[in-house]
């Protein structure tokens, strides 16, 4: 495990440590998508691992899914996420903003404009979403139009650029968990006939131009990517060809010199393998489930340059300092994951 404690070069900047906070999303921002009160202390407490990856920030109006998320492509979400960059940059720690776009994962009731959801095709996930009315069935979301597609492209763009305003040190761009990135994958979501959707060049067009168009605004050495290949939740098959697609996209994006790509990885150890070396960057890998034990084995071996953890962030504010010292770490309470106030947000202790 001592191997995580050591520095490491991620584009532009050096880390302290090869250990990331994965983004989660907390639900406990303004309905206007100003982050809330209480995410600069929440960031700043975990500051000690080498990167932070915020919880997802729609790039649009459109890209949002969940009820109280947080938005950067507005001056007022600039202003408010400029408190947590700070808070963070106070404590010595780096933090790229997540930009996450949900796609047909989307509810009327939980948006300001209250409009449709967007998609590459009118396909509904067949799955439910929690709203301000419960659980609610995810409506069959509008698709894109070809123009629609480009314009998307650039609200990346834009909220990349953003992003850099308000202060990260840089942005990863989500491509994984089935939003809107992963349904241009996947053949259960994407039938389109243009050049979005057929063949395995077109479904990963979508993601290309979104990565060429964010680093070409704030550098390549300020961007990364999170893909989750195989994934299979909320209605994303991505087919036969799925492994395929990540063979072409991988190498089509290392051609950009992307700061690293970020894996959530749950299945094929194989193709897992073949990813590794494919990719000639750094690669950050996420294990949902992985134990105390497991942890630093992936950068052991040298699968991994970095590994990154959610929950285990969640309710260890001192993550880093507990690893060091053999500690106990604590356990997450899932009732407080989302929405709420300081409760499993800011009011986990650290030791001593």
């Amino acid at each position: 495990m001592s191997k995580l404690f050591d520095s490491v070069s991620l584009g532009r900047y050096t880390l302290q440590n090869r250990l990331v906070m994965a983004p989660m999303v907390r639900s406990r921002d303004q309905f206007d998508g100003t982050p809330g009160e209480l995410a600069a202390e929440y960031h700043a407490q975990r500051a000690s691992v080498g990167l932070i990856v915020s919880g997802g920030a729609q790039p649009s109006e459109d890209g949002q899914g969940y009820m109280a998320t947080p938005g950067i492509f507005t001056a007022a979400h600039i202003a408010g996420w400029k408190k947590t960059t700070d808070a963070v940059h106070t404590r010595g720690g780096r933090i790229f903003i997540q930009l996450m776009h949900a796609g047909r994962m989307s509810h009327p009731d939980n948006t300001q404009h209250r409009r449709q959801g967007v998609a590459p095709s009118a396909i509904a996930p067949g799955d439910v979403i929690f709203t301000p009315k419960g659980m609610q069935e995810v409506p069959t979301p509008r698709a894109l139009s070809t123009e629609e597609v480009k314009k998307t492209v650039d609200d990346y763009r834009h909220a990349a650029k953003c992003a850099i305003e308000a202060g990260a040190d840089g942005v990863e761009i989500h491509g994984a968990n089935a939003y809107l990135i992963q349904q241009f994958f996947a053949p259960s979501a994407n039938v389109r006939s243009d050049e979005y959707g057929g063949a395995i060049e077109n479904r990963a067009r979508f993601a290309l131009e979104v990565a060429t168009a964010v680093a070409g605004e704030i550098g390549a050495d300020r961007t990364g990517i999170r893909l989750s290949p195989g994934v299979r939740i909320y209605g994303i098959d991505e087919g036969e060809e799925g492994a395929d697609l990540y063979r072409y996209l991988i190498p089509e994006l290392g051609k950009l010199g992307l700061a690293y790509l970020h894996l959530k990885h749950e299945g094929d150890e194989s193709l897992l393998a073949e990813i590794r070396k494919l990719w000639q960057g750094k690669l950050i890998l996420n294990r949902p489930g992985r134990s105390r034990e497991q942890i630093g084995d992936d950068v052991a071996s040298g699968l991994a340059d970095l590994e990154s953890y959610g929950q285990m962030l969640i309710s260890n504010p001192d993550f880093v300092a507990r690893l060091k010292a053999g500690a106990p770490l604590a356990a997450a309470n899932p009732a407080t994951f989302f929405g709420g106030g300081a409760e499993g947000y800011t009011d986990y202790p650290t030791l001593g």
